[in-house]
């Protein structure tokens, strides 16, 4: 493969595309690739193709480059898709905040649990069911490499309704936890020996060792003597359950009844409510930066990101063996959580394709927030697949921020309201308001 396909699948969120570019044309063996650029928006799909030759030129590729407004055109021949669409986009992650913030929900992301994670997932979810049949169609063998939240739910519907099986969901929450704790400890990451598993943005770090030294002594030294350490949820989470959350504060604080729903537990922890709609804004000024220094020839950062993506298509591709963490169905990976679910894990990678690590079991406590997690993953993707719309209250009766801050009633009358602000992006038996 010396030439690898390589489908970027809602490229017009430029800024993300940007940073994977960037990273696959530091390696010298894709700066020849075929970039195929697809999005359904033509200024975003334009600029888009702008960034990728200027980050082409820069970087000193001679890739080939093409762009399609049909999604299909694009992934004919594709040996590697990589999916960064978001549904709805800036409007539905409004919708998302200020629908359930009227019921009394407080959330800070809102894309991967919660009342926003299960809408996020049922309206992308009609969107990677026509991708799968796609790509079933057209390049059956191709790696579909996700980044489009919420991980965990976004795997599972995939692998389950469109008979895909080279399906690896990816985030950068790992790699982005150990470089931080590493800093903060003040050891060399590269010189660190660790190992997470669990689900995506609540996995843990079972292992963090220097040389041989346990390094979760130095931290919680360090904990002991720093009270600003003390307010952060992930380090709240540390303290009592014996392991790291290898995701942010603000995500951590959503997957639990513990914090969101306590005023004085926001004021301790210092969680930044709705705080995704300020990154959301951000993002967006970002986008029409891009475009305007494009347009005026004016040039633009190129900076690497370390994300995976670009990493697995080179080991693949070359070769050459590496390790990421990738979201896959768990079928036995970690032994105590369910075999549907999906799980996040290091992966082995090279030739041959993606190899997840067998886990075994993980403390029980751990498990106990695992399992809680995947529970309510499949009752919405349950829901989806089986046309069922009682499953959508059933998994916001289950989340624990949604349950802990609401009556039963509300939260039916609270998903009656979410399903009227996003009737149109839902698959149509899913439409349905079925009152208290």
């Amino acid at each position: 493969m010396t030439a690898p396909r390589i489908v970027l699948v809602g490229a017009g969120s430029v800024v993300f595309t940007q940073g994977l570019l960037a990273d696959l044309f530091a390696f010298p063996e894709l700066r020849g690739a075929h970039i195929v650029l697809h999005d359904i928006d033509d200024e975003r799909l334009a600029t888009a193709e702008a960034a990728t030759r200027y980050i082409a030129e820069q970087r000193g590729a001679t890739p080939r480059i093409t762009a399609f407004a049909d999604r299909r055109a694009a992934l004919d021949g594709a040996d590697f898709v990589i999916n960064i669409v978001q549904i709805g986009m800036v409007e539905a992650t409004r919708t998302d905040f200020e629908v359930p913030a009227r019921h009394g929900i407080s959330q800070t992301i809102g894309d991967t649990l919660g009342i926003g994670g299960i809408f996020r997932a049922l309206r992308t979810f009609p969107f990677l069911k026509a991708l799968g049949e796609d790509m079933a169609a057209v390049c059956p063998d191709a790696w579909l490499l996700n980044y489009t939240n919420p991980m965990a739910m976004n795997v599972q519907y995939l692998t389950q309704a469109t008979g895909l099986n080279r399906v690896v969901g990816l985030c950068h929450s790992v790699h982005w936890t150990m470089h931080d704790l590493c800093d903060l400890v003040n050891v060399p990451l590269e010189k660190v020996t660790y190992l997470a598993a669990g689900v995506n943005h609540q996995a843990w770090v079972l292992n963090f060792e220097y040389d041989g030294e346990n390094l979760y002594q130095r931290l919680d030294a360090l904990i002991a003597t720093d009270p600003q350490l003390r307010r952060r949820v992930r380090v709240d989470v540390y303290r009592r359950l014996g392991f790291y959350p290898t995701e942010t504060s603000e995500h951590s604080s959503e997957y639990v009844p513990w914090y969101l729903h306590h005023p004085s537990e926001i004021e301790r922890l210092r969680l930044p409510v709705g705080v995704y709609l300020d990154i959301v804004d951000e993002n967006m000024a970002k986008y029409e930066k891009t475009r305007d220094a494009l347009a005026a020839g004016t040039g633009l950062p190129v900076e690497g990101t370390m994300e995976y993506a670009p990493q697995i298509i080179h080991s693949i591709t070359t070769g050459t063996p590496r390790m990421v963490y990738g979201n896959v169905p768990n079928r036995g990976l970690i032994e105590n959580l369910p075999a549907h679910g999906t799980v996040e894990v290091p992966c082995l990678v090279d030739g041959s394709g993606v190899q997840p690590t067998r886990i075994g079991s993980l403390p029980p406590q751990l498990t106990a927030l695992n399992r809680a997690y995947l529970s309510m993953n499949d009752l919405v993707v349950r829901a989806a697949l089986e046309d069922e719309p009682r499953h959508i209250r059933h998994a916001a009766m289950v989340d624990p921020a949604t349950s802990s801050a609401l009556r039963v009633e509300q939260i039916w009358e609270l998903c009656d309201d979410m399903v009227r602000a996003h009737a149109d992006r839902l698959q149509p038996a899913l439409r349905a308001t079925l009152g208290t």
